[in-house]
């Protein structure tokens, strides 16, 4: 935190961040989903999205229908499931790093163009005959490897699509585009599957990322100016950890988010045998499932701003393990299509009412310069329980039955649910989460490069000791912020011959590093700093010293002879 800067009280909401996950806007009133519609680019954007969300659930139906076909072990069908969820585990917190030191309409040509490339040879290997339960794992991993890249990038370009005013908008609009999708497409993919074939299926699947690609070629944003060079890919990556890793709010959110996506992916794992098995259908059954659990997730996303107007953050969370529970359940012993679909219906809002809740805390709680690796770190837990679950439930199934492994991720949800008694979830707090912007670059006497370092810093403080406890106090909430926003090895000292003086020390590796780090500051950060500054009682403000370590052992230099009146005390036992 810059040790000159002055907190500015604002009442300015991160309103974007807020109603995308469903919640009221500052001052109250709504936003109509279809104000985004207007500019011309994310209209463009949004109708070619709903077209591919659309060959995506045509695919999954597809995929998971040929896999009953050609395999005869349900573990291997449950992992289509987990070779679509598994590259986001993977490859989020990179995707997310890449999102945010490149272009991003550039990333998402290249995961749209990527994932065309591998449905054409998904379709070609299909209507040739040749696919085998491996391979087909492969094309489905090869399709979640290329939406894993995708995601963080089009998350963060809609701000760019649209004014900062239609942004929440814009983002509600797009989860009722996706939700629309979930609800119609399996449907439709049931049918397309039944009459055609799964090799249409993915043809249809191919044909529907060229709409994007053409939009997105078509589409020039303009280039914002960077002030500082790019991170590289492992510096981006770790600092994102670092951030979470220092974020106990964020910390619960992964772990609540894994337990959930652990037990919850059942319900979509195991569906082709629940209809092929359990209610005695085919793949128009698995289809009216599949659209009963969007028909739920579109509910619910409609329902979550009223839901959390009367219901704590944690409530709402701990109620949605249990109705997904209870769903699971009642899908393991039900024989019956029309139960099921109502269980599917309870478990579609349940999934879209704790995933946004999620989504949301972790925003509310990540600046905007690390919020896309923030959700990539929350997409890898959640989804990364999804392929875990959706092997352990695929296995559980083979030996047990599909009735006892839908109970058993009955039972799991229940845990998940008591986690909340330890790992609870915090409130959604407004905090203003914007640069502070009120540090400058200090001019320095010494020639440096921004690669040159390392930076030590010094802030000398004069406390009174009445006020020491408060001053540790506030101190332990700023070295949690300093090693967030990347200081490293921070220290509280004490001097020993003036008992009011504190000196507070950290270094960072470079001096680019420092300015990036100084740069991290939010206004919601700025409350810290005053506090420590109100409890400083010097006549001038805290004193700051910024210096560059310096090694003299590579220096040449002649090394003094021995004599015998010279006493090293590196020799002298006496210095022991």
């Amino acid at each position: 935190m810059p040790d000159d800067a002055r907190a500015q009280p604002t009442a300015d909401v991160a309103a974007a961040e807020v109603a995308a996950e469903g919640l009221a806007p500052p001052g109250g009133g709504s936003v109509s989903p279809f104000l985004p519609l207007r500019q011309p680019i994310f209209r463009a954007v949004w109708f070619a999205s709903l077209a591919s969300y659309f060959g995506g659930m045509i695919q999954n139906v597809g995929a998971a229908w040929l896999m009953t076909s050609i395999a005869t072990s349900a573990d291997i069908i449950a992992l289509v499931q987990a070779s679509t969820t598994l590259p986001v585990m993977l490859f989020s917190l990179a995707a997310g790093a890449i999102s945010d030191n490149y272009d991003r309409r550039k990333v998402m040509l290249t995961a749209q163009s990527f994932m065309f490339a591998v449905s054409i040879g998904l379709a070609v290997c299909a209507w040739l005959d040749v696919m085998t339960p491996w391979l087909l794992l492969a094309f489905t991993f090869l399709i979640g490897c290329g939406t894993a890249l995708n995601g963080p990038a089009w998350q963060s370009s809609v701000g760019e699509m649209v004014p900062r005013s239609d942004l929440p908008a814009a983002i509600t609009l797009n989860s009722v585009g996706f939700n629309i999708a979930r609800s119609v497409g399996p449907a439709l993919g049931g049918i397309i599957v039944a009459a055609a074939g799964a090799v249409i299926a993915f043809a249809v699947n191919a044909v529907s990322y060229i709409g994007l690609i053409v939009v997105l070629s078509r589409w020039r944003p303009p280039v914002v100016e960077r002030l500082l060079p790019r991170e590289t890919l492992g510096i981006a990556m770790s600092a994102g950890i670092r951030y979470v890793a220092m974020s106990p709010n964020i910390r619960s959110v992964l772990l609540r988010g894994f337990a959930f996506g652990f037990g919850a992916i059942a319900a979509q794992a195991l569906l082709p045998l629940v209809a092929r098995d359990l209610v005695q259908g085919g793949p128009l059954t698995f289809g009216l499932l599949l659209g009963a659990f969007g028909i739920g997730a579109i509910a619910g996303a409609f329902l979550s701003a009223r839901l959390r107007a009367a219901y704590s953050t944690e409530a709402l969370v701990r109620g949605s393990f249990i109705a997904f529970a209870v769903a699971v359940a009642v899908t393991g012993y039900s024989t019956v299509t029309v139960i099921s679909m109502a269980a599917m219906v309870i478990a579609g809002a349940s999934w879209v009412l704790a995933l946004s809740t999620f989504n949301a805390t972790v925003q509310l709680s990540a600046p905007r310069w690390v919020v896309g690796r923030a959700l990539a770190l929350y997409q890898m837990a959640t989804f990364g329980g999804m392929a875990l679950g959706s092997w352990v439930w695929g296995t559980a199934s083979a030996a047990y039955g599909t009735e006892w492994a839908l109970l058993f991720a009955a039972i799991a949800l229940v845990v998940g649910a008591a986690l909340g008694l330890r790992y609870t979830l915090p409130p959604l707090e407004q905090l203003n989460l914007d640069p502070l912007s009120r540090w400058q670059e200090p001019k320095v006497a010494v020639d440096i490069e921004p690669r040159s370092g390392p930076i030590i810093v010094t802030i000398e403080y004069i406390i009174r000791e009445e006020d020491v406890v408060p001053f540790l106090n506030v101190m332990a909430e700023r070295r949690r912020i300093r090693r967030r926003d990347g200081a490293r090895h921070w220290a509280l000292l004490r001097d020993l011959t003036d008992p009011k003086l504190w000196i507070e020390r950290y270094d960072s590796p470079t001096w680019v590093e420092y300015v990036r780090q100084n740069q991290r500051v939010t206004q919601a950060d700025a409350a810290i700093g005053e506090r420590v500054r109100a409890l400083h009682q010097g006549p001038e403000p805290p004193r700051v010293h910024r210096v560059i370590e310096r090694q003299t052992d590579s220096l040449p230099f002649a090394p003094a002879r021995p004599t015998q009146d010279m006493a090293s005390p590196m020799t002298d036992p006496r210095s022991a």
